[in-house]
């Protein structure tokens, strides 16, 4: 029986990378072009793949809307194969629900066109994420091909009992951390082992001795996969020539320009028995650990600051608001949040969120960020107003100014609202504006106190009387500019539950005197009834942890070391020695916030770090030497980096949050944030895609990379026996564990080239200017590790605010939206489905063990979904098996 050859025409389309957007743009509709005219002129054309992804529709049809038409009869012929994605993303970098909603927006657009090919396709994702065959699998796809994450073994295809990241064939199961197992499909020699085939004879040959025998050293079976395409590859016109002479050539051999839905069917069903599988994420553990191009999650990381604000505007305040007061309207904007969705997107894929592009495509995913942004402030604020109008507010003060404040995020929340309430208002129809603005400033001024609308006193701060400019835009009529005098109230608030509100009240009339103070010994000593904070002279911060007793040293160390690496990869210079703020006995304390219920101070540290690399830098990138070869090392002249720190400890909570600010002027660099745990242990947690993996702090045999980075999503944490650290973080998406023990967080990394194939100078990489870095760190006990767990997530997630009038109304002045009683399970979205209009709560166990789960509306179960929101024919189960993604629908009452 002779060997099938299945050669794929496709090109793996990077939408921006090292040209700007719409370079690659106008390359698009060159090739898609071509296609159209090939796809009529030659009937033994099968198909070309369109890379898993609908966005190259409409990039398409945004230059050549007339072609729309011609774009359908080729989907419906099966000459064009679509989707399922609607962009190919970068998952560990993008949250756990954008993974979805890239599924469920690619599924939703290529059903419009016709039917989407149902693999995973992630040709050049930088890592893949462990929970791929559980999500695969609740989207009804269930296989996945990928170019990255297995060390593929070949040779004569035994399997390393050593290694567990490897494969003996390019066929696999791929089995997820809740035993979830799909078919995997390694581009073992690269999605473009059959890339630009010969069509004259001596050349054809020399290509298939080569290509035939790469593919036949790891395929499992007789049907052998050839990717005709690679990057922005045009379609190779005369491939059905040159497979014609392939099979004059080669009779042993049947060459056919096939599809991935034959290719699959085919191989699936001749593998063999002995097929290995590996499991979890695959991250290339099992390599020397050069290009995992993990070193992405920190290149520009002002863009994953920027993602994830945007994506907790989306999916934690505007969905969650959005979806409660639908309660109140019968309206939810589906079309106006797959718009949020969609323009957020656009920066997901690996070259955009991973930083590793030039500097026009990144400035570009800016604009898009802000855009997005606005969309979901706009129906965030549109939300709360609708809730809040319908919220009974009339038991309260005739005189006082009600107003609301509400958790959105998944998990109880503590922390501190923040609101501007206003006080009186002249429109600029009363008179002119500067006169009315003299108005309000003459007012007397007068004290003012917050209660809850039970009459409570709540210890809030409140700011002086201030007047300012403000509008209203009326539904139905013009624009009422105004002048307003306003207070803005900070509120503390403990442990408020998930997806709940409550109402308070500003009231005329003297606080009660608060005189208890946490901030001891002139700010370097702050102290709770959980734990005592002393800063030390060099800035470091000894905790003491009071329930378990267990005291760290030298937190808060900056760390600073060349970086002559590029956007892809780290590499520190040899003999470059870390420059550490521990070593500079000086520091100042600055007292920032002194109440009964919160203590702020900051810190103020300099370090003296080079300028950039020396001279020999620029020569090297300009000769393209690959960084390991690089000789460069970093500048004599020293210039003073000023990290200023903002420490916060809350009353009745044991983390403690930061905010370190700087200014970078320098190049060439990188600056961490060490926490030293004592914690001597071989693995670690951290938070992942739908999942808290653990993983390994030692590297495998092969690794020769003398660091060891990984990403993280909202936390990274150490435990032993007696206790555990959680170290948090807003948009800081890499890490190392160093020594089984040291928690280092990566703030800022600063190269000025982009990598790979050539070289491409990216000066903005360099990232110059004001930076704000948010983390934190919470010493716990060991039964204490999940509530650890969704401090981390619920700090991400700003309380929302607005004002209330006093006012009858249909709804309570508190009120909890649903209920999840469940210590391990994290919920990730709420929101109504496009598809049933159900209310849609998802969320994931963070445990590996069976934990009891009960997530109820009105005091009502819902029924299961799957990932695309369908409804699964079986009963929700009391308890959340290990690792289980589970989506949950409440039908209206």
């Amino acid at each position: 029986m002779k060997k099938k050859v299945y050669i794929i025409s496709h090109s793996h389309w990077d939408r921006e990378w090292y040209m700007a957007y719409e370079q690659h743009h106008m390359r698009l509709v060159e090739l898609m072009d071509d296609l159209l005219e090939l796809f009529e002129t030659d009937p033994d054309f099968n198909s070309f793949h369109l890379d898993g992804q609908t966005i190259i529709l409409d990039d398409y049809l945004q230059v050549r809307p007339e072609k729309k038409e011609a774009v359908q009869r080729a989907i419906d012929a099966g000459k064009l194969r679509i989707g399922p994605f609607y962009i190919l993303q970068d998952d560990f970098l993008i949250s756990s629900e954008a993974n979805v909603r890239n599924m469920l927006i690619g599924m939703e657009e290529s059903k419009k066109w016709g039917t989407p090919v149902m693999l995973g396709y992630f040709p050049d994702t930088f890592g893949n994420m462990g929970q791929t065959p559980q999500m695969m699998k609740q989207a009804g796809l269930s296989a996945a091909a990928f170019g990255r994450g297995v060390k593929p073994i070949g040779f004569d295809n035994q399997v390393l009992e050593a290694e567990n990241y490897s494969s003996q064939y390019s066929e696999m199961w791929w089995k997820g951390p809740d035993s979830t197992e799909i078919f995997g499909l390694l581009f073992a020699n690269w999605y473009s082992n059959g890339n630009e085939i010969p069509a004259e004879k001596e050349k054809a040959r020399a290509f298939w001795d080569q290509k035939l025998a790469d593919a036949e050293q790891y395929a499992s079976t007789d049907h052998l996969l050839m990717m005709n395409g690679v990057d922005h590859q045009p379609v190779q016109k005369d491939v059905t020539a040159a497979i014609k002479l392939a099979n004059e050539l080669y009779p042993e051999y049947e060459f056919i320009h096939s599809n991935f839905v034959d290719y699959l069917a085919a191989v699936q069903k001749d593998l063999p028995e002995e097929l290995g599988s590996v499991e979890g994420e695959l991250t290339s553990q099992e390599t020397d650990g050069w290009y995992t191009l993990a070193n992405t999650a920190s290149a520009r990381v002002y863009l994953k600051q920027w993602n994830t604000k945007v994506q907790r505007q989306i999916e934690n305040i505007a969905e969650p608001l959005a979806t409660m007061a639908y309660e109140v309207t019968g309206k939810y904007p589906h079309d106006q949040l797959d718009y949020a969705w969609k323009t957020l997107m656009q920066n997901h894929p690996h070259d955009s969120i991973c930083g590793c592009s030039v500097d026009s495509v990144h400035r570009e995913m800016m604009t898009r960020f802000e855009k997005a942004d606005e969309v979901g402030k706009y129906l965030a604020e549109e939300a709360i107003k609708q809730l809040a109008q319908a919220i009974d507010t009339s038991s309260l003060p005739a005189k006082s100014y009600p107003f609301l404040v509400m958790n959105t995020a998944g998990s109880a929340k503590t922390g501190e609202a923040e609101i501007t309430i206003e006080l009186e208002r002249k429109c600029f129809a009363e008179g002119i504006p500067e006169k009315l603005y003299e108005e309000l400033e003459k007012q007397p001024p007068k004290s003012y106190h917050v209660e809850t609308s039970n009459g409570e006193e709540v210890p809030a701060s409140l700011s002086e009387t201030f007047v300012t400019f403000d509008y209203d835009l009326p539904k139905d009529r013009f624009r009422i500019p105004y002048m307003a005098r306003k207070i803005t109230v900070t509120l503390p608030v403990s442990e408020m539950p998930a997806f709940s509100w409550n109402t308070y009240v500003l009231i005329e009339g003297k606080a009660k005197e608060e005189k208890e103070t946490m901030i001891q010994n002139d700010g370097r000593v702050l102290e709770n009834q959980q734990v005592r904070l002393e800063i030390k002279s060099n800035g470091t911060l000894t905790l003491k942890d009071k329930s378990t007793g267990k005291q760290l040293d030298e937190l808060l160390t900056f760390e600073d070391v060349g970086d002559i690496g590029n956007e892809y990869i780290f590499k520190q210079p040899e003999n470059d020695q870390p420059i550490l703020s521990k070593e500079i006995d000086q520091s100042t304390v600055e007292v920032v916030t002194d109440t009964s219920e919160l203590a702020q101070v900051k810190v103020t540290q300099e370090l003296l770090i080079p300028v950039a690399a020396d001279e020999r830098l620029a020569k090297e990138q300009q000769m393209v030497i690959e960084f390991r070869h690089r000789k460069a090392g970093r500048s004599k002249e020293k210039r003073v980096l000023e990290v200023t720190t903002v420490i916060t400890l809350r009353k009745d909570s044991k983390k403690i949050d930061f905010e370190t600010k700087v200014n970078n002027q320098m190049d060439d660099h990188r600056l961490r944030v060490l926490f030293p745990t004592k914690l001597h242990v071989k693995q670690h947690q951290a938070d992942s895609i739908f999942e808290v993996v653990t993983r390994p702090n030692d590297v495998s045999s092969s690794w020769e990379n003398p660091t060891n980075p990984q990403h993280q999503q909202a936390f990274v944490h150490l435990e032993g026996n007696d206790y555990g650290v959680t170290v948090g973080n807003y948009g800081l998406n890499e890490y190392e564990v160093i020594d089984d023990s040291v928690i280092a967080v990566t703030l800022l990394r600063c190269v000025g080239e982009l990598g790979d194939w050539g070289y491409f100078p990216t000066p903005e990489a360099q990232c110059h200017g004001v930076h704000c870095f948010n983390y934190s760190i919470e010493v716990h006990q060991p039964e204490e590790k999940f509530a650890s767990y969704h401090h981390a997530y619920s700090a991400q997630i700003p309380f929302s605010t607005t004002q209330m009038a006093i006012q009858t109304g249909t709804l309570p002045a508190e009120n909890s939206y649903l209920t999840c009683e469940g210590e391990t399970f994290a919920i990730t979205a709420l929101k109504r489905s496009k598809f049933s209009d159900k209310v849609v709560v998802r969320g994931f166990n963070l445990s590996g063990l069976d934990s009891p789960l009960q997530i109820t509306k009105n005091g009502k179960q819902g029924e299961l979904l799957n990932l695309l929101e369908e409804t699964v024919e079986q009963t929700i189960a009391p308890t959340v098996r290990p690792y289980e993604i589970r989506t949950i629908g409440f039908e209206e009452e």
